[in-house]
C-alpha cells in the first residue's frame, strides 16, 4: 500500500495538492459553525437514576428546575423593598415571564421570601426555567440576555445560573482557542526553524498541522449532526492536531533529507521516505488511536466525543502527513533547504559514538543502570503520591476567571443570601396508581423518614414540611404542585451550606438512596449525578485499561517480536504519567501555584479529566516510544550486539524526540493558558507528561532498563516467535546509495531497498 502510494504521489503530485485544497475550501466552510453546535455538559450517565430523575423534572417540574438567574441590585442607599424599586422589580420579573421560552418565573417581589432577598436587603433574586434542549436553550439565552442585563431602570442586572454559566464557559473556550493557535504556530515554527535551520522546511510541518486541524473540525461538524460533541474537543483536535501533524512530518521531512543526502533523486527520495519513514507514522496513529479509543468504554458523552474527535485527528494527521506533505517535497526537491538560517551537516556517516553528547550520556546511564533505574523510578513514584489522595467532583462556577459576570453574580449569591438553600436534593416517588389519599400518606411516611437522617434541615412535599421525623407545616397551596403525571416530588433541603456538589451532598445522597430506595424512590440533583457519574468511570475503567493493555501488547509485539518490551513499554509509560498525576492532585485540587496561574482551586478535580489526560499522555508517550523502539529493532536486526543497538537507536532518535516534545509541549501549554480551568489542568498537565516522558524516561530510564535485561529484550516463547514471523511489522531497508558495504537486514518478499541506513541513522 505505501509503495503505490509513494509511487502514485511522485507522478501525480499536483493531483493529490489540488485535492487537498479542495477537502481544505471544503472543511472551512462545513465548519465554520462548529463553534455553536458544541456542548458544554456530558459528564453524567444518560443511564443513571438521576439522569432518568432529571428527565422527569425537566418534562413535569420545570419551575422546579430553575436554570437562569437575575440578580438585581437597587441604587446606593436604595432598598428592594422600596415602592418605587420594588414596582420596577415586579414589572421585570412580569417581563421575563411573558418571554415565549421561560416558565416557571419566581421573584422576590413576587413571593416575598426572605431567601430571595440579600441580607443587606440591596439585591433580590429573580429565577426561571429557559425550556428546550441545549441548543435551543442557548439560543434563548442569546436573544433574552442582552434585553434584560445591564441598567434597567432604576436597577440594574447581572445574569447568572446554570445556563448562563454553560454559555460562558463555552465562549470563553471558543475564544482561548484562537488565542493559543496565534501563540502556538509562531513559538512551533521557531522551533521547527531551530530543528531544521531552515525556514521553508520548518513551514511545511506547521502546513500540516493547520491541514490537519481544519480537515477534523470540519469531520467534528459532521458528527454533530448525530450525537452531541464536548466543547472541549476542539482544544483536543488544535492540541493533538498540531503536534501529532508536526511529529508525523518531522520524520517524513527528517527522512527526506537524508535520502537526498545519500544521493538520491527527488522523486525516488519521496518514493522511499513513504515507504520506510511512513510505516512508522502509520504505526504510531494506529497505536495513539488506540489509546483514545479507550474513551469509547464510558456511557458520558463528553468522553465519547472526544474519542471521536481524537480519533479523527490522529488518522487525520497520518494521511496529511502521508499524502499532502510528501506531494509538496516531490514538486520542491532540493529546494526543501532554501531560506536556511543555519548551515546544515550532511555527513555520510555518523560521527563516532563518544563524540555525540546523547550518545555519552546513553554509555553513562548504561554503565551506572542500576542507580539509574532506582533513583530515577524512585522519584517519579515520589512525585505521584499525591494522587492518593485526589478527590473527584464536577465542574461549576469557579471554572470561569475572576472577571466573569455569571461567576461574580453566582458568588454573590452564596455570600449575600444567607437563607438562600444551596444544593437541595429532589426525591421522585411513583404513586404506583393509588388513591390520593393512599398516596400522600406513603409520601408523608417517606418524607418522615428522611427528615430523620443526618445532615437533613427539612424535606417538602405534598403531604407538608417534615422536621425531625415528623411533620412540622401542613401543606400548602403551592405543594399541591408536587404530584403531577403519576409522580411526587420532595426536596430534601441539607444542613450543609457549602457547594451542591460537594463530599458532604454527595454522602447525603448515599444515605438518601439507602433509606429511600426499597421504597421505590428515586434520587437526583447535582451531588447525585456526581455519585452516578463516578460510579459509571469505575465501572468503565477495567474495560478501558484493558482496551489499552491488550492494543498496546500486541502492537509493539508485532513491531519487535519480543514478549518482553510490550510489558516493559507499558510499565515505563506508565511511569511516565506520575509526575503529571501528582501535579494535577497538588496544583488544581489543593491549589498550590494558583496565583500564578490565575485559576480558584475547588478541593477536588472534574472526575473525567484524569481518564481523558491518562488516554491522551499514554497515547503520546506510545508515539515517542515507537520511535524508539523500533530504531533500537532495526539496529538489533542487523547483527549488531544489544548494547550497541541501544546506543545506536538512542543517538538516531534522541534529537528527534526532544524536538518532537518541545513542539507538542508548546502546543500543549498555549492550551494551557486559558482562563478555563479545566482546560489548564488538561494543558499543563499533558504538556508536563510529555516532557517528563521525553526527557526523563526515554532519556534515563529506558536505556537503563534495557542495559539490565540485555539480551534478554528481545526474548520470546517459540509459539510467538512463529506468529511473529508470519505477521510482524518489518521496516523494509538496506544499505545507503553509494554504500560500500551490505549489511545483513531481513529483506521483504520484494527484495531490498536502498535507503541511508548506513550512514548516521536517520530518524524513523
Amino acid at each position: 500500500m505505501l509503495r503505490l502510494l509513494g509511487a502514485h504521489v511522485v507522478r501525480r503530485p499536483w493531483l493529490f495538492l489540488v485535492a487537498a485544497l479542495v477537502l481544505v475550501l471544503d472543511a472551512l466552510l462545513l465548519g465554520a459553525d462548529l463553534p455553536d453546535r458544541l456542548g458544554n455538559g456530558g459528564t453524567t450517565d444518560p443511564a443513571s437514576e438521576s439522569a432518568r430523575v432529571q428527565r422527569v423534572l425537566e418534562a413535569h417540574y420545570p419551575e422546579q428546575q430553575p436554570n437562569l438567574v437575575l440578580l438585581v441590585s437597587v441604587p446606593e442607599g436604595g432598598q428592594v423593598d422600596d415602592r418605587a424599586l420594588a414596582a420596577q422589580g415586579a414589572g421585570l420579573a412580569e417581563r421575563l415571564a411573558f418571554e415565549k421560552a421561560v416558565v416557571g418565573v419566581v421573584s422576590y417581589w413576587q413571593t416575598g421570601l426572605a431567601a430571595l432577598r440579600s441580607h443587606d436587603g440591596r439585591q433580590a433574586v429573580i429565577a426561571a426555567r429557559v425550556v428546550g434542549d441545549e441548543d435551543r436553550a442557548r439560543a434563548a439565552l442569546e436573544e433574552l440576555a442582552p434585553r434584560f442585563r445591564g441598567g434597567q431602570g432604576d436597577l440594574t442586572v447581572r445574569i447568572t445560573g446554570p445556563l448562563a454559566v454553560r454559555d460562558e464557559i463555552r465562549s470563553t473556550v471558543a475564544e482561548d482557542l484562537a488565542r493559543s493557535e496565534l501563540i502556538a504556530l509562531p513559538l512551533t515554527l521557531i522551533v521547527l526553524v531551530w530543528v531544521f535551520g531552515g525556514v521553508l522546511a520548518a513551514a511545511l510541518p506547521v502546513l500540516v498541522g493547520l491541514v490537519t486541524v481544519l480537515a477534523t473540525g470540519a469531520v467534528l461538524r459532521i458528527i454533530t449532526g448525530f450525537t452531541e460533541v464536548s466543547v472541549f474537543a476542539q482544544n483536543l483536535t488544535t492540541a493533538l492536531g498540531l503536534g501529532l501533524a508536526i511529529d508525523y512530518a518531522l520524520l517524513i521531512v527528517r527522512r527526506f533529507r537524508e535520502e537526498l543526502d545519500a544521493g538520491a533523486a527527488p522523486g525516488d527520495a519521496v518514493a522511499r521516505t513513504v515507504r520506510t519513514a511512513g510505516r512508522t507514522v502509520l504505526f504510531s496513529a494506529l497505536t495513539v488511536a488506540v489509546a483514545l479509543a479507550a474513551m469509547l468504554v464510558f456511557p458520558l458523552y463528553f468522553l465519547r466525543s472526544l474519542a471521536y474527535a481524537g480519533i479523527t485527528v490522529v488518522l487525520v494527521s497520518a494521511l496529511a502527513a502521508l499524502t499532502v506533505l510528501p506531494a509538496v517535497l516531490a514538486l520542491l526537491g532540493r529546494r526543501v533547504d532554501a531560506l536556511t538560517v543555519r548551515r546544515r551537516p550532511r555527513r555520510r556517516s555518523g560521527p563516532a559514538e563518544g563524540a555525540v553528547p546523547g550518545a555519552r550520556v546513553t554509555r553513562l546511564v548504561m554503565r551506572r543502570a542500576p542507580l539509574v533505574t532506582v533513583a530515577v523510578t524512585g522519584v517519579l513514584l515520589v512525585l505521584g503520591l499525591p494522587f492518593l489522595n485526589a478527590r473527584f467532583g464536577t465542574a461549576d462556577h469557579r471554572q470561569l476567571p475572576a472577571s466573569s459576570q455569571s461567576r461574580a453574580a453566582q458568588e454573590s449569591l452564596r455570600t449575600d443570601f444567607d437563607d438562600l438553600p444551596e444544593g437541595s436534593v429532589p426525591v421522585l416517588l411513583r404513586d404506583g396508581g393509588a388513591a390520593a389519599a393512599e398516596a400522600q400518606e406513603r409520601t408523608g411516611l417517606i418524607a418522615g423518614k428522611l427528615s430523620a437522617l443526618a445532615g437533613v434541615t427539612r424535606v417538602e412535599s405534598s403531604a407538608g414540611t417534615y422536621r425531625d421525623g415528623r411533620r412540622a407545616e401542613d401543606p400548602s397551596p403551592a405543594d399541591s404542585g408536587r404530584r403531577t403525571a403519576g409522580y411526587d416530588l420532595l426536596t430534601v433541603v441539607a444542613e450543609d451550606d457549602t457547594a451542591a456538589t460537594s463530599a458532604a451532598h454527595q454522602d447525603l445522597v448515599r444515605a438518601l438512596r439507602a433509606a429511600a430506595g426499597p421504597d421505590g424512590a428515586s434520587v437526583g440533583g447535582p451531588a447525585a449525578e456526581v455519585v452516578d457519574s463516578k460510579a459509571a468511570i469505575g465501572r468503565g475503567l477495567l474495560p478501558a485499561l484493558a482496551l489499552i493493555l491488550l492494543g498496546t501488547l500486541v502492537l509493539v509485539f508485532l513491531l519487535t517480536g519480543s514478549a518482553v518490551l510490550p510489558l516493559l513499554t507499558v510499565l515505563l509509560n506508565g511511569l511516565s504519567l506520575t509526575a503529571m498525576f501528582g501535579a494535577v492532585v497538588w496544583v488544581f485540587q489543593e491549589g498550590a501555584l494558583s496565583g500564578p496561574l490565575g485559576f480558584t482551586a475547588t478541593g477536588d478535580i472534574e472526575a473525567t479529566l484524569p481518564v481523558l489526560m491518562f488516554c491522551v499522555a499514554f497515547g503520546l508517550s506510545m508515539d515517542y516510544g515507537v520511535f524508539l523502539v523500533a530504531r533500537i529493532k532495526e539496529h538489533h536486526d542487523r547483527g549488531g550486539d544489544h548494547r550497541a543497538a541501544v546506543l545506536a537507536g538512542m543517538r538516531s532518535t534522541g534529537g528527534l524526540i526532544t524536538a518532537a516534545a518541545v513542539v507538542l509541549s508548546v502546543v500543549f501549554v498555549s492550551i494551557g493558558l486559558s482562563r478555563i480551568t479545566n482546560t489548564k489542568m488538561l494543558g499543563l498537565g499533558v504538556a508536563l507528561a510529555v516532557l517528563v516522558d521525553a526527557l526523563v524516561v526515554r532519556t534515563l530510564l529506558v536505556p537503563a532498563v534495557l542495559a539490565l535485561l540485555g539480551p534478554r529484550t528481545w526474548w520470546a516463547p517459540a509459539p510467538l516467535r512463529r506468529v511473529h514471523r508470519r505477521l510482524g511489522l518489518r521496516e523494509e531497508t538496506g544499505p545507503a546509495t553509494g554504500s560500500r558495504s551490505q549489511p545483513f537486514v531481513p529483506q521483504s518478499p520484494d527484495g531490498p531497498e536502498r535507503t541511508s541506513h548506513d550512514r548516521e541513522p536517520a530518524a524513523l
